[in-house]
């Protein structure tokens, strides 16, 4: 199979996960270069300066997964950011285990490596890693055949990227309509979609996830509520309490949420976009309750997606803590304690326990993105 056919098969096959997709061309790679045992991607986001680990192919189980760093801090991948030649490492016996990147290579028997950084448009899109058992495999001989490859793999992540891009703006752009009309956006969806990561990242492992799962969890939820544009500003607005009647219509904000995305997949093609399907779970399953007692389906314990279930466990929190106009916010304990109250009935005890063990990093994200005017 050529290269061009490779990245045509790859790129139609839509309902394929960018790891399963991965997968398939590692398998072809490894026809020619058996002893090429995995394959990873990491992205990079410019915006926060952060790495993430994002897709793998692996003999066996990958060192490195659900990782994130500053970039700034990973030296080397720093040089390598700036050029645009492969770094091949022969023996990587002959480095310190002290880089704990390197240790866990070590660890799983990989001695040689190569690194590229994937780039289009001058921009940075993440880097591409290969390892192999052997010592010195990436050698002048396999390194062409082994670039060409690495050509059709960057294709692929920079344009699942470019459609998460594009997701993002329309994102930003539901963000701003629901920002005039709402107090409960602002930092609040900065926080929440955070504490959804935490959560996710916890969860995954259990779950047979992988790290692209955990990525869109954090870039889906921000639109949890996105439904709120249909609701009046006299319900929406209300400071006080709202009547039975009112209630009702505020819940539609669910359907017309799932109405919504819809229409964003029709208008920007997003329905081709890897774990789209999340993002309609999330916006139409995160009111639900473990008990039925829930909106707008009365969904059951797993029968609510696992994602909503997150998400739902991470707004609640947030909502609790912050302060509004009608409310002082919480101390974390108190909020904590109301989760635990609720985990099983209401709420998924694993979501809440799990956020309970990672305050430190809960209150990381509190300080760094606090209240401002609008939430």
């Amino acid at each position: 199979m050529g290269l061009g056919e490779m990245l045509q098969k790859v790129l139609d096959k839509d309902k394929l996960s960018i790891g399963e997709r991965l997968c398939q061309i590692h398998e072809q790679i490894r026809t020619i270069h058996p002893a090429l045992c995995r394959i990873a991607v990491a992205v990079y986001d410019r915006e926060t300066d952060i790495l993430k680990t994002f897709a793998h192919s692996t003999d066996g189980q990958s060192p490195i997964s659900f990782y994130e760093s500053p970039l700034d801090k990973a030296k080397s991948l720093f040089e390598i950011a700036k050029e645009t030649e492969p770094r091949i490492i022969d023996d990587l016996s002959l480095f310190s285990s002290d880089n704990p990147h390197t240790a866990k290579l070590q660890q799983s028997g990989y001695l040689s490596s190569m690194t590229l950084p994937i780039r289009f448009n001058g921009n940075l899109f993440g880097f591409l890693f290969f390892n192999s058992p052997e010592k010195g495999y990436f050698s002048e001989g396999r390194l062409s055949s082994l670039v060409a490859y690495s050509g059709v793999i960057s294709l692929l992540v920079i344009n699942e990227l470019q459609h998460l891009k594009t997701f993002r703006g329309a994102v930003q752009t539901a963000r701003e309509f629901s920002r005039q009309r709402d107090e409960e956006t602002g930092n609040h969806l900065e926080r929440m979609s955070r504490y959804a990561r935490i959560i996710a990242k916890d969860l995954a492992p259990r779950h047979g996830k992988e790290d692209d799962w955990v990525e869109y969890i954090f870039q889906f939820a921000p639109l949890h509520d996105v439904g709120k544009v249909a609701v009046p500003d006299e319900i929406l607005l209300k400071p006080g309490k709202l009547t039975p009647e009112e209630y009702d219509i505020m819940k539609t904000h669910v359907t017309k949420g799932g109405e919504i995305v819809q229409v964003m997949a029709k208008q920007f093609g997003l329905d081709s976009l890897n774990h789209f399907d999340m993002l309609y779970n999330i916006v139409m399953g995160h009111h639900e309750a473990m008990d039925g007692s829930g909106y707008p389906n009365q969904l059951k314990g797993e029968e609510i997606p696992l994602e909503a279930r997150i998400v739902a466990v991470a707004d609640i929190f947030d909502a609790l803590t912050s302060k509004r106009p009608y409310k002082e916010g919480w101390s974390n304990q108190r909020a904590l304690n109301t989760l635990m109250v609720e985990a099983g009935v209401r709420l998924d005890k694993e979501c809440v326990t799990s956020l309970a063990n990672h305050m430190d990093q809960v209150i990381a994200i509190q300080t760094e993105f606090g209240e401002d005017y609008m939430g």
